[in-house]
């Protein structure tokens, strides 16, 4: 059984989706909002937030009355940062001005890729530590790692789904310390 590469690991990563958060530091009147602008979801018998549609680039912002937002759905920060501009410029046609600019903080990024080789989710289960498996139920492996703070979801093809880093270097450490213990566990493999 082959180990994995990690420069092609590494590069394969790709970042799927990022939430973030910010407080624009003024109330907003969810009821004028939803009322004024198009495109968005507001129901507070069921929930207390707005959803505001963007669609470039592709993302979704729950608004509260507060003024905090929760943006989903964009690829990069920077993309979370014209979103968030787009909100306030929104907000100003409903007669909202935002002085200050928010601080961003990034709560979650998921990320997909592959570490290009054939995965024994039997075997890895046993192997490493904080796995869940049950192939009945979820044809993935989830592998929880401590330091860094990241989730994994492995497949028997190789492939991964990485969340619960809040930044690039955070995802890139978490990605090479899955490799670090999945090359571990494959060459205990080889050697039975």
């Amino acid at each position: 059984m082959a180990t994995p590469n990690t420069a092609k690991a590494t590069s394969s990563l790709k970042i799927q989706n990022i939430v973030a958060t910010t407080s624009l530091g003024k109330d907003v009147p969810l009821t004028k909002l939803a009322k004024t602008i198009a495109g968005t979801e507001y129901n507070p018998e069921q929930f207390p937030g707005l959803v505001l549609r963007v669609k470039e680039p592709k993302s979704a912002v729950l608004v509260f009355s507060s003024g905090n937002l929760v943006c989903t759905g964009t690829k990069s920060i920077a993309q979370v940062k014209l979103v968030i501009e787009q909100v306030i410029k929104t907000l100003k046609k409903i007669n909202v001005k935002i002085t200050d600019k928010p601080k961003i903080t990034v709560q979650n990024i998921v990320a997909s890729g592959s570490i290009n080789v054939n995965l024994n989710l039997n075997y890895l289960a046993l192997e490493l530590e904080n796995t869940e498996y049950e192939p009945e139920q979820f044809p993935g492996l989830v592998y929880k790692l401590i330091e860094p703070n990241a989730t994994f979801l492995l497949f028997s093809n190789g492939k991964l789904v990485c969340t619960g880093t809040k930044n690039k270097d955070q995802l890139e450490d978490s990605m090479d310390m899955l490799l670090k213990n999945v090359k571990t566990a494959l060459k205990n493999y080889v050697k039975k």
